[in-house]
């Protein structure tokens, strides 16, 4: 592993995490070098335009040339480029937002964000993160990962971001094989108080998760029992076609739950 790279890639996930903005001893300290290294590392990190340098207070920021990677990351998901019109079908026919996601680490990205049809004002999610026990994305994801993987998760840092996100691993661990069984997940507030989300996994052509595909909504309309029996069956089945046209055999996603 070369050093150097690896400090600059820590110095970009303080300013990620902990920013927006940090000066050259707070991101010392934060990454435990010394104020020379961490200078000249953030002056070719400003040459290359991932960061940029506030002339007002002489703190450092992340800087654009991040978006222009991000937008290529996006360009080359299979996932993303595969899931746009199946995305686009499932809100109209839940008339609900839908949310697509990969696997990072402990978090959820979103890859591609349909908004729900005919409503107000909405925020684009692309590019957000999520901990992954507080979603339905994740959830559906992690309950078909390998169990050594899924212990990994379980053992792990469980984030709470609401008073009902679940933190107990052996309650989560419950949850995983229900979710196994049935081929989707759903979440009640554990991510925002107010919204719910009811999500599938999607499957690549060697049988791995690719990812996940959700609605995700306000819990008064996704949750009541008629709502979610139908937005659950709607989910599921995009997802099988989904894993379908990226290679997965017939029944291959729903082989753990029979």
């Amino acid at each position: 592993m070369v050093q150097s790279v690896q400090r600059a890639a820590r110095i970009l996930r303080e300013l990620a995490s902990a920013g927006p903005r940090l000066g050259v001893t707070e991101i010392a300290e934060r990454i435990g070098v010394s104020k020379p290294t961490v200078h000249a590392l953030l002056r070719t990190l400003e040459a290359e335009g991932l960061v940029r340098q506030e002339k007002e207070t002489s703190k450092y920021l992340l800087g654009s040339a991040l978006l222009r990677l991000g937008n290529s990351y996006l360009e080359t998901q299979e996932l993303r480029s595969r899931t746009l019109p199946w995305a686009d079908g499932l809100a109209e026919r839940t008339g609900e937002a839908v949310w697509v996601a990969v696997l990072d680490g402990r978090h959820v990205l979103v890859v591609h964000h349909a908004f729900r049809r005919g409503s107000g004002v909405q925020i684009l999610e692309l590019g957000a993160t999520v901990p992954w026990n507080t979603c339905a994305l994740g959830k559906a994801m992690v309950a078909f990962l390998p169990r050594s993987e899924q212990e990994v998760l379980l053992e792990g840092e469980l984030a709470t971001l609401t008073g009902q996100s679940v933190v107990d691993p052996g309650v989560l661990a419950g949850q995983l094989e229900e979710i196994r069984r049935l081929g989707y997940a759903q979440e009640d507030q554990e991510s925002a108080l107010g919204e719910a989300g009811i999500a599938s996994p999607v499957f690549e052509r060697h049988g791995h998760v690719a990812g996940a595909i959700g609605v995700v909504g306000a819990v008064e309309r996704l949750l009541t029992e008629e709502c979610r029996q139908q937005h659950a069956v709607a989910v599921r089945e995009i997802a099988t076609l989904l894993s379908r046209e990226l290679g997965a055999g017939r029944g291959i996603a729903w082989h753990a739950s029979g």
